[in-house]
This record gives structure tokens, sequence and C-alpha cells, in this order.
């Protein structure tokens, strides 16, 4: 076999399987090593590390995991190990993997002794504990982690914690109490007390049940809508938050089943069939009943070969920036764009009033699952929704109000006291009013170094999203010349599990302040950015649209309040279309849309970085950001090679630019014509 098939797919992350082997057998207590990546029940593939020791007693499984964090990424950690005697051989003396047992799903060895539960707490997190591990048993002592953990389960035990016991749980407190002894704690001193400053300091904090509502009478919008409502009126005509997803689908297409299959969408969920009119001046949302959509057909197969892309092109850029009327359409369009016969580009238009990126997931998850259903003859396949939009609506306004606002405001108040906007170098000068254009500009990380910051990042104790933000911090203080600097950073806003099928307007944005003063190293500098992320995940709960409405920042139309710069790293997986006898491709269509000065997303995925950089070309030309986005990368090398090194002297220019700054722009030499004075060459 080539070594292409020992690669798999773990939680999105390409794995070689060859490398986890190597480093496991790296370990001085370790004879020999197999990993595979067979699938659980639930179909998702998990890394199992089987090994021969040498050495008694044989190295545990912590000591394994722990050793195994010093050298890989966590996504390449085995989910489990087994000990054996000997490895299983075939004939030819090879490792016979079909013969490899099947890992017990009994807790493994640990350095920590299992402790029964006591209480009834105590059982009730065992209980999501052992279902969301698929582990029995689960001591009350074992580390998450080390029991096979990760970020995308870490993240169910919180739904369900949240379920269960009725608090708000961000998901970064449950890193830091990674057990069942150290959340039951915290609970029950929470739950013999009342709502006071310790549980508000503690990150912990009661909310009202998320429940169906009446739909009689009139339905309010959350906080994130009204705030784009309010921008909506003061441009009604801008595309701005128009977000358009474009797919290229190959192969005969059942248009009776995608028509059937988007319908049914807008039928599952409210968010898309809700208008917004205006009753005595303030916004109201009107749920619709089931509407029919319109998927718009246009044959481009007419035109010369050489060009369909650029009339696809032309009319994508018409549809994406057709403005929406919040009193009369539905909050998502779609056209098909015929290139031939079987050759096909989907486009999908929605408005952020209803719609967000984890929105898209669910959009794709569910026009993949109604397409194949329809095109069989199935019915839907889909359970009802629990609960809808706006019932969110309804309860995000009960709960953020009284003690809870104060203390949320109380802390952003004070960490965004006197920012200052960026004032960035620009091309131009900036438009009293802001037009929203803009274009995008793709690059990627060599592998080597994206390993670099991940190193770092795990030595560190910081997430490699804190990484990223504060060498972008340091490049955005190296261009501006300023210590304070601000940066939007944007999050799901779903930390409760009724929300997580749900499409609508749920996202937030955390405002991450960042002071690089008194040239600090960049490794004190990670050490301030962590306090200040931890602090801000702890203060999540505060919608940015109601933070903007109660600091009342100076109105500028020019620019956005409070942040001008966007940063983002995605790390899960994500949600592709999947069509039954239909190849399904990206298109790579630019809206020509920016909604702030610069937005730099990043994409982990595992075996690289890769990066996308949306800037106004109103300010900046495509050459300004090309040399940007070499300085980043120049900068990160810098960061990896020495992280000890202080900001000031982190290196930003390219080998190319050294040479034009130290050399060419320096060589001043000239032939000096001999036997004349110098008041002569002047004559």
């Amino acid at each position: 076999k080539g070594r292409k098939d020992f690669r798999v797919k773990i939680r999105g992350y390409g794995v070689d399987l060859i490398e986890v082997e190597k480093a496991l057998r790296s370990h001085g207590g370790v004879k020999e090593t197999v990993v595979v990546a067979p699938q659980t029940e639930t179909g998702e593939a998990r890394l199992v590390g089987y090994f021969t020791s040498h050495i008694q007693p044989a190295p545990s499984v912590s000591e394994l995991r722990s050793f195994l964090k010093e050298k890989l990424p966590d996504y390449m950690i085995p989910a489990a190990f087994v000990k054996l005697d000997a490895m299983p051989l075939t004939f030819n003396g090879k490792v016979d993997r079909k013969a490899l047992p099947t890992p017990e799903k009994s807790r493994p060895e640990l350095v920590t002794p299992y402790v029964t539960p006591r209480t009834e707490i105590d059982k009730r997190l065992v209980q999501i504990w052992e279902e969301v591990l698929d582990i029995r048993p689960v001591g009350i002592h074992d580390n998450f982690f080390d029991l096979g953990g990760h970020s995308l389960t870490a993240t169910r035990i919180v739904s369900q914690v949240i379920k269960q016991f009725q608090l708000e749980i961000p998901l970064q407190f449950f890193f830091q109490s990674p057990t069942v002894a150290e959340m039951v704690a915290v609970i029950a001193e929470y739950q013999g007390m009342k709502l006071g400053e310790k549980d508000l300091e503690s990150g912990l904090i009661e909310a009202p049940s998320l429940r169906p509502v009446s739909r009689d009478g009139q339905l309010p919008l959350s906080f994130a809508q009204q705030r784009l409502w309010f921008l909506h009126q003061l441009a009604p005509n801008n595309a701005a938050y128009n977000e358009p997803k474009a797919l290229r689908l190959r192969g005969r297409l059942d248009m009776e089943a995608i028509q059937r299959a988007l319908n049914a969408i807008v039928g599952r969920h409210e968010a898309l069939r809700s208008t917004f009119p205006s009753v005595d001046g303030s916004p109201i949302q009107v749920v619709h009943e089931s509407q029919s959509l319109e998927l718009a057909q246009i044959d481009v197969s007419g035109w010369p070969v050489s060009q369909r892309e650029k009339e696809a092109h032309r009319v994508f850029r018409e549809i994406t920036h057709r403005p929406f009327d919040l009193e009369k359409d539905l909050m998502l369009r779609a056209a098909l764009i015929r290139l031939d016969q079987d050759d096909h580009i989907l486009l999908i238009v929605t408005y952020h009033i209803a719609f967000d990126g984890w929105s898209s997931d669910i959009l794709f998850r569910e026009l993949s699952a109604l397409y194949d259903a329809f095109s069989r003859g199935q019915p839907s396949p889909l359970p009802d929704l629990p609960i809808q939009y706006a019932d969110y609506a309804v309860w995000q306004r009960e709960w953020v109000q009284g003690e809870v606002l104060e203390e949320q405001l109380s802390y952003w108040k004070k960490q965004l006291e006197n920012v200052s906007p960026l004032e960035l170098p620009t091309d131009h000068p900036r438009p009293p009013v802001q037009r929203y254009r803009g274009q995008k500009q793709a690059f990627a990380l060599p592998q080597a170094l994206a390993d670099g910051l991940k190193s770092l990042s795990r030595q560190e104790r910081v997430t490699l999203f804190m990484t990223l933000l504060v060498a972008f911090q340091t490049l955005l203080h190296r261009y501006s010349s300023q210590d304070d600097i601000a940066v939007g950073c944007p999050i799901a806003g779903r930390n409760r599990f009724e929300l997580e099928g749900l499409i609508g307007f749920f996202a937030n944005t955390l405002v991450l302040r960042n002071d690089l003063g008194g040239n600090p190293t960049f490794r004190e500098l990670l050490a301030r950015a962590r306090k200040v992320s931890l602090g801000a995940y702890a203060h999540l709960q505060l919608p940015f649209e109601k933070l903007v409405e109660e600091l009342k920042p100076e109105r500028n139309l020019s620019h956005n309040p409070l942040f001008q710069v966007m940063f983002q790293l995605w790390s899960d997986p994500k949600e592709s279309l999947e069509l039954p006898g239909i190849r399904v491709e990206g298109v790579g269509l630019d809206s020509g849309i920016a909604k702030l000065d610069l937005a730099l997303g990043m994409v982990d995925e595992g075996e690289n970085l890769q990066g996308l950089l949306e800037y106004n070309t109103d300010l900046f030309e495509a050459a300004t950001m090309t040399r940007m986005l070499s300085h980043f990368q120049t900068l990160l090398e810098g960061i990896v090679a020495n992280p000890e090194q202080r900001v000031s002297d982190l290196p930003i220019l390219t080998g190319k630019e050294h040479q034009q700054l130290l050399v060419e722009w320096n060589d001043t030499a000239t032939e000096y014509p001999q036997g004349k004075c110098i008041h002569q060459l002047f004559e």
C-alpha cells in the first residue's frame, strides 16, 4: 500500500497514521506500534493506538497521552490505547490489522484512581460524560481529555450540562474544570446560593428556560436583528449584509427535488420567512405561514464556452447585490445558473438578519438530506424543530436585563473605556460614508510554519486562535504605531443545545483589546492576551449590539464603531453539500463586498493553515494587501524562531525588501568626472 492509504480524516483534519505511529514509538517504553482509525457507532472515525512494551510496568495511558501532547496536535492523539503482549501477524510476517482486537469501551488505565459517584449531581454528570464519550465507567476525578475527549465532545457535554442544570457555562470554563468533581463543586456551590456577585464573577449565570412562546401579539427582534434593522433603515439599498453562497454542481440534477428541498428548509425555519415591519417607529418581526421559494433558473449555456464563466459571474454579482426588502421578502433567495446540460451553479443569498456562519452548515446539511430523500421519492427525514428564532429573541430579551445586564456591561465598559479607532496608513483617503466595496486575497502558510505555531501555542498554554490573534495585532501595531489595538472576533453564540440546529442570527462579536505598550516580548504579550481572552469568554453573554447601544460611541458613517478590523479562526470541520450523483465544488466568485477596513479569516485544516484577507478597496490597493500578507508570514516565522524577541525587534520585512532597503536604495555611488572641480560640474 502507498502512504496515502494511511491518511484518514479525524474531525475534519487530515491525519497521517504513520506519523502518529512514529511519535508513539519514540517513547522509551514502547516497542511496537500500530495506529488505526475505526468508525464509531455514530459513524465518526477515532484514532486507536496499539502498542507493545519492553518494560514493566508498561507505560500508562496518561503517560502516553502526556508524552504525545508534546509532539502532536490534539486531533492526532489517539482517543484510546490498547496494550498488546504481541502484534498479530500475517503469514508474511506483517502486522495483521484486521486481527487487532476491538478496543473496549471501558475506562482506560489512568494514573488517577477510579472514584465512584457519590451524590445525585455526581451521578447525573457521570452519566453525561459516559454517554458523550461512550466509555464506562467514568470516575469523578477522571480528566475529560485523558478519556479521549476533544473540543467537539466538550461542546456536547457543555450543551447537556446547560440543558440539565439551566446554567450558562462558557466552553472555556469547562476546559478549566475538566473533571466531574470540579464541575460538581461549582454547581453545588452555585445552587446553594442566590444569584449574586460571586456567581456572576464565576461566569455561571442562571438563565430562564428557552421555550416556545405564543405568536399572538407583537414579537420582538433580537438585539443583533435590531441593530441590523437600524443599519438597513440608514441605507436600505446597501447589500453589505447579503450573505452569498455559490456551489458548482456537475451531474444530472433533479430540479424538482432541489426546489422541494429549498422550500422545505424555508418551511422548517421561521427566521427565513419572517419580515420586519415598523410599528410606531420600532421594528417587530412577523412570522408568515410557509411560503413557496422561487428558484430562479438562468441559462447561460447559449453563450460561447469561453464567455459562460464571465456571464455567470455577472449574474452572481447582480443577484448578490440586489437589496432585500425587510417588509416583504423572504430572507433567502436562490438561483440556478445553467452553464451546460449537466453543469450548474447553485447560488443562495440570505440576509444577515436571519442567517450567520453556523446557519450555512445547517443549510447544507439539511439540503443534502432533503434532496437525497426527495430524489428517491421519500418523505423528509428531518425531525421537527423544538423552538424557532422568535422564541430565542423573546428569551434573550427576558434574560439580558437587570443584574445580569449590569454585571456584563460593567465588565465591558471597563474593558473598552476610551478605546481609540485604529488608524492604519491607507492608499486612499477614507470616504465620509462607508461604501462597503471590497476584494479578497487568499494565502496559505507553509506546513512547517503552521506546525511551529501550534507547538508554540501548546508550550505557552494558549490556543492557536490566541497566538494568531496576537500576531495579527502585533502587525497592526507595527503598521499604525498604536499600542492600543482592538480587534473584533466573531463567536457562534450558540452555547445552548436548543440552538444547535436552528437557522438564524445568533453570532456575537467580542472586542478583544490588547495593550502592546512597553515593548514586551511576544511571550509576555501572549500572557496578556490569554488574560484578556479568558475574561471575554466569561462575559460573552452580552450581545455586541447591546454593548454599542449602551456605550454610545461617537457615530461615524465612515467606519464601524469600536473596531475596524476583524479576526477569525475556524478549526472545526464545516458541513458541505453532498448530493447523490452530483460532484459538488466550491465556486471562487468574489461578491465585491467588505464590511470593515480589514477582516482576516484563517482555517486550521490540520495539515496547514489557510487564510483569506478581505479588505476595503476604497482604502487599500491590492499590492498593499499582498505586501501586508508577506509581512504577516515573515512576522510569524520570526515569532516561531524566537518568541523571546521584543515586539519592536520581530522581523516583518521580506528578504527582497531587506535587499532594497539596505543595499539597492543606499547605493548612491556614481561616476565622478576626472579633472573637473565641483563648481565646473554645476556649470
